[in-house]
């Protein structure tokens, strides 16, 4: 990869090494992380849609979606939802193929819905109210699309990525869906937040409990009991020090105000969303690292490298890490509009491998693999956020 390369070693991951630590996660039913599903699964249909009907994928991006929280009046035993969830779904894809008009907005409309109703269990279909804008796509975005053989990259941006990660980061990113597997009356919207001091863990999480599974406020405090227990014996085997556990922080059982829902989200009432605002793409955010704003979610997965880049900078990390023993791989990746996707403008490592050959050859083979990247991306294989 000639001069566009630069591999610098160091000695450990930095992060690991420093005194304090801050690691977020906003889970699948998040506000904005059901926005950045949303879009993603928008991207996904009408990808399909496309290569169906007219032999590949054109040119689209979806990753323009607001959630408008709706309104609830959860109660023990089972409330109601007396508002639906407004969802948004905006952005631009191409709306017509010569002459031929493509049913943009009924094919997102459709996605959106099956998206949410089949990712929150306790949703029902008039829960959300689905409205779609998605525009004519940029006339010279759509030129640049089909110029050349291969794809070219549609914008001068970067992505990131960094693997195996520390001990923190990967507690935190398996912890949800431990909690969603084994207690029932917890709700899809998790948020976790951990602070590490030295060798001690602080992990505040912010868990909507759904309102028919418990049937008063006793039994809530029992699943508060059971969130903060599995929290802690999660980190067995993953957190070397010590760690201590806040369930729902904001609770008030004294005056009976409490983080009680009757979908397990909170956007039933009072919290927004939109695309971008959470989790990175591998699944986490984390201000000590080098972080793209890009998000990952919604945009097409031919040429868009502020999603492409962000997934192949996190896979490079992870080969490195897999196959080379890195205990640290920091991956940064620059394109330039209109030159191949597969040919990056630069690249940036700092690893702990001293070999830079074999960092090289790391970084070759992931892009060489972009065509599986893209194929698993239209599969759906691949979580964007």
């Amino acid at each position: 990869m000639d001069d566009r390369l630069s591999v610098e070693p160091v000695e450990a991951d930095p992060v690991e090494t420093r005194a304090m630590e801050f690691v977020e996660r906003k889970g699948v039913g998040h506000p904005d992380s059901l926005c950045d599903g949303v879009a993603e699964a928008v991207s996904r249909r009408l990808s399909a849609y496309y290569r169906d009907e007219f032999g590949e994928v054109l040119h689209h991006n979806t990753d323009k979606v607001h959630l408008g929280a709706g309104q609830s009046e959860p109660a023990f035993g089972g409330g109601t939802v007396t508002r639906p969830i407004y969802v948004l779904v905006g952005g631009r894809a191409t709306t017509a193929v010569d002459g031929e008009r493509v049913p943009v907005d009924a094919i997102a409309s459709e996605a959106a819905r099956d998206y949410l109703l089949g990712t929150v269990p306790s949703l029902s279909s008039e829960h959300v109210d689905v409205e779609t804008r998605i525009g004519e796509t940029s006339a010279d975005l759509g030129a640049l699309f089909r110029r050349g053989a291969a794809p070219l990259a549609n914008d001068t941006s970067f992505g990131v990525g960094h693997a195996p990660g520390t001990p923190t980061e990967r507690y935190v990113r398996t912890l949800a869906p431990r909690l969603h597997s084994e207690l029932d009356a917890v709700g899809k919207d998790v948020k976790l937040m951990a602070l590490r001091r030295g060798e001690h863990v602080s992990l505040t999480v912010a868990a909507a409990v759904v309102d028919e599974h418990v049937e008063d406020l006793a039994a809530y405090r029992a699943v508060v009991g059971e969130i903060e227990a599995l929290a802690k014996r999660h980190a067995a085997g993953r957190i070397e020090g010590s760690v201590s556990v806040r369930v729902n922080a904001a609770d008030d059982p004294e005056t009976g105000s409490v983080y009680l829902t009757t979908t397990g989200l909170s956007a039933e009432s009072g919290d927004d969303g939109a695309v971008g605002r959470g989790n990175r793409a591998n699944g986490l955010i984390t201000p000590g690292r080098p972080m793209s704003l890009e998000a990952t979610a919604g945009k097409n997965p031919i040429t868009h490298v502020g999603k492409l880049y962000n997934l192949l900078a996190l896979r490079i990390a992870r080969r490195l890490a897999e196959t080379l023993g890195a205990s640290h791989g920091g991956v940064q990746l620059l394109s330039r509009i209109g030159e191949p996707v597969a040919e990056p403008w630069a690249v940036d490592v700092q690893t702990t491998v001293a070999d830079a050959d074999a960092v090289a050859d790391a970084v070759a083979a992931e892009f060489d693999a972009i065509g599986t990247l893209r194929a698993d991306l239209l599969a759906g294989r691949v979580d964007v956020f």
